[in-house]
Formats: structure tokens, sequence, C-alpha cells
């Protein structure tokens, strides 16, 4: 079974509702995943827009997500250490958490990929997304990709 990513707030390839992006509330949209492999010991999501001006840029960077998990609710928390020990990097806004969606103009799509790992990740918080990239090496065992568009 392959893993797969879906939200409950939009459709794969169709527009994510403004609420999730810089003209209104910016918070990040629900996500669920089925077909974790077995031997998952954490999950990691990075979402990116590909379609930016200055070249791809990261919107979220979260990771050691608890492999019990089956997704994540609407609005996580920006804190850079979540209470069950997920931890998030920081975006390209140098922060940690999600950003929303702020094309400065057209349509961009949104990249939310989400990986399961073999492994708990020897990182710390505020690791950027090539860390991240780079911590997973030879850890992941599936990926799943969920994409929006956005345009305001």
């Amino acid at each position: 079974m392959a893993l797969s990513l879906t939200s409950s707030a939009f459709t794969a390839g169709k527009p994510i509702p403004a609420v999730y992006s810089c003209i209104s509330r910016s918070i990040s949209p629900p996500l669920a995943w089925t077909g974790a492999p077995s031997g998952t010991a954490s999950f990691a999501i990075i979402m990116d827009d590909p379609d930016a001006p200055s070249g791809t840029f990261v919107h979220w960077v979260i990771y050691n997500i608890p492999a019990s998990s089956k997704g994540l609710p609407e609005a996580v928390s920006a804190d850079a250490k979540l209470s069950d020990g997920t931890l998030q990097g920081n975006n390209g806004a140098g922060r940690a958490g999600y950003t929303g969606p702020c094309p400065p103009s057209g349509t961009h799509r949104y990249f939310f990929k989400l990986y399961a790992l073999d492994a708990v990740l020897n990182l710390k918080s505020g690791s950027s997304k090539d860390q991240l990239l780079n911590a997973m090496q030879g850890h992941i065992l599936a990926q799943g990709e969920l994409i929006g568009t956005f345009s305001k």
C-alpha cells in the first residue's frame, strides 16, 4: 500500500482555501495519511512552493511526528517543539511553524511532502529543509505527496 496524504480542507490539485494563506489566518490545513509501512518510527513533512520567483520557498518543515500519528490537525501551533515531541524547523520566513501561501502574482503550486521514516531523527528544532533532507537520507521507508494551488 502506498503512503497517501490528503486534507479535508482541499482536494489534490485544487485551490487551498484562503484561511490557510497570508490573506487570512495563515494557519496550517488539516492533514491525514494512510498506508504507513511497518517499521515506521516517525514522520516528517516539508511544504514548499517551487513557483516562487526567487526559487523554491519553504513554507513548513515539521519532523519527528510520532509513528502512531495518522495526521495533523488544523492550526498546528508554531511552537518549535510540540507536546508530543514533534519538532518544527525554520521556514523560508526564518521562523518555526507553518507560513501560508502568499504568491506575489499568478497561481502557485504548494507541495506537501510526507515521509515515513525508520528512525526518530537526531535534529534540533529550528533545522532547515536541507538539514532535514540530509538527516532523512537512508531512513525514508515511503513518501506521499499532496499538491494544492493558491493565487491572491
